[in-house]
């Protein structure tokens, strides 16, 4: 009797103890928040990373169609060149060569009267590895049509050349990569194309001819050529 006296006593002593013990709490509460924690931080660090990428392709190709209308004069292969180095070093930090495709395009009045005015994409240039073409047309659209009378562009956003000059149209596609390549972000944020243009009127240019006094090939990678895929 006193030994069944004895264990009722510890255990009802064991059971008073368990209800007020509180040193595993914050161990607990830990691992039940952990996963909204890892959630809202890994998220916050991808959401960061796609919104810089979107800023930087915005900017760059405001960059390319800024800089190819300040070329005086006449304008060169080479000169487009240079145009393009500067749009890749801007993207260094994005990969934009390897994942990428700018896409520059002079935009003129096509010289055409009555119902085949319009404008003519009288030359385009590329950059990038990214196996991709404009959505907005190529090189020779609208030379003897109206079919770019509306000017190059998203549905309700077309623009058009001011008449006597020439427009630089810039349209950039980029594979996003994500900072954490991981089945948990990629379910958060998708694989996606990140597509932006951007457009600059010539300024002080009289001939707005692709030039090409230095005698590039197409094939060459300075060139431009949109035939011509290169990281470079």
């Amino acid at each position: 009797m006193n030994t069944i006296l004895s264990n009722f006593i510890r255990t009802k002593k064991l059971t008073t103890r368990l209800k007020t013990d509180v040193s595993g709490v914050a161990m607990v509460e830990f691992a039940v928040a952990l996963p909204f924690l890892l959630t809202l931080t890994l998220g916050g660090l991808e959401f960061t990373n796609l919104t810089l990428s979107n800023m930087r392709i915005s900017q760059i190709a405001m960059m390319v169609s800024d800089n190819a209308g300040r070329v005086r004069t006449s304008i060169d292969r080479l000169d487009v060149n240079e145009v393009m180095i500067g749009a890749r070093f801007a993207g260094t930090d994005i990969e934009l060569g390897t994942y990428g495709r700018v896409i520059l395009s002079s935009l003129e009045n096509n010289g055409q009267a009555g119902a085949n005015a319009g404008n003519v994409i009288r030359w385009q240039r590329c950059f990038g590895a990214k196996n991709d073409v404009s959505s907005y047309g190529v090189e020779g659209d609208g030379l003897t049509d109206s079919s770019l009378a509306t000017g190059m562009g998203p549905t309700g956003q077309r623009i058009v050349p001011v008449p006597g000059t020439a427009l630089m149209f810039t349209e950039i596609l980029y594979d996003y990569q994500h900072l954490l390549p991981n089945l948990f972000t990629q379910s958060l944020f998708p694989n996606r194309t990140i597509r932006y243009t951007a457009a600059f009127t010539v300024r002080e240019r009289a001939n707005n001819v692709l030039n090409n006094f230095s005698n590039l090939s197409d094939g060459a990678t300075a060139s431009r050529s949109c035939s011509t895929f290169s990281a470079t």
